[in-house]
């Protein structure tokens, strides 16, 4: 157990405090959503043209402000790639809105938003579907000065979404791409991916135990990921099936 531990610190920041204090610090830390760390696979189109849509944002000016719109099932990837793209504005000074399903109180629209971010649009109750129409409209209105980006995501097709007709129909005005779940090789990869950013080795029949069992939603598996990278800190234990089966009896 000595050398899981050591072996965090060298991956860790701040490897130079005590075993314990790393130990709290470290509990629950997962890496932020980047684009850099979102595995494309059959998605390439979509990050691309995000990528595209925040390079160079500053002085809260984006290079595009057509509406873009995320679908696709669970797990592929539509709540990374708001958070990735958030993250990428916030970093250059970009301040944006930001609602999701459990906003329960969002606030009103704010001229200084370079964007809106809308995300589980499908979810949202009749209160957050009028704040994100209001968002909305400011956003794309002309009086409101320069116009604004909105990305927004949700589980199924513009036409198809439970929502009001005005929203529902401003969601589909710009660029929509479906998100489609990576295959099994590529989920195997973003869960190495995902190991090494938090600086733990996932072995692969650990892997392959992980797969084969729990949900192909690659979301389910990133936090159960980081629910077994912590209980591993916890007990300073290496990440094993044995350690995965007694975190499930426990917890």
């Amino acid at each position: 157990s000595a050398h899981v531990h050591i072996d965090r610190q060298r991956h860790r920041p701040g490897a130079a405090m005590s075993p314990m204090r790393q130990l709290a610090l470290d509990i629950g830390l997962a890496p932020v959503p980047t684009l850099a760390r979102f595995f494309a696979g059959p998605n390439e189109a979509a990050l691309q043209h995000l990528r595209l849509a925040v390079e160079g944002a500053s002085g809260g000016a984006l290079r595009s402000c057509l509406p873009v719109y995320l679908w696709g099932e669970a797990g592929s990837g539509k709540t990374h790639l708001l958070k990735a793209v958030q993250e990428a504005l916030r970093t250059q000074g970009v301040r944006v809105g930001w609602m999701q399903a459990s906003t329960e109180n969002p606030p009103a629209f704010d001229e200084d938003w370079a964007a809106v971010l809308l995300d589980e649009v499908h979810l949202y109750s009749t209160g957050q579907q009028a704040a994100a129409f209001n968002w909305f409209v400011n956003a794309t209105s002309p009086a409101t000065g320069a116009p604004r980006w909105v990305l927004a995501a949700g589980d199924l097709p513009p036409a198809d979404l439970p929502l009001r007709d005005d929203l529902r129909c401003r969601l589909g005005w710009g660029h929509v791409f479906q998100l489609h779940l990576l295959d099994e090789p590529a989920r195997r990869a973003v869960l190495r991916q995902e190991a090494d950013a938090r600086g733990v080795f996932l072995g692969d029949e650990v892997m392959d135990y992980m797969l084969k069992r729990f949900s192909r939603d690659l979301g389910s598996l990133v936090q159960l990921l980081d629910r077994l990278d912590s209980f591993a800190l916890r007990t300073q234990r290496a990440i094993t099936i044995p350690l995965l089966k007694t975190m499930l009896e426990t917890e």
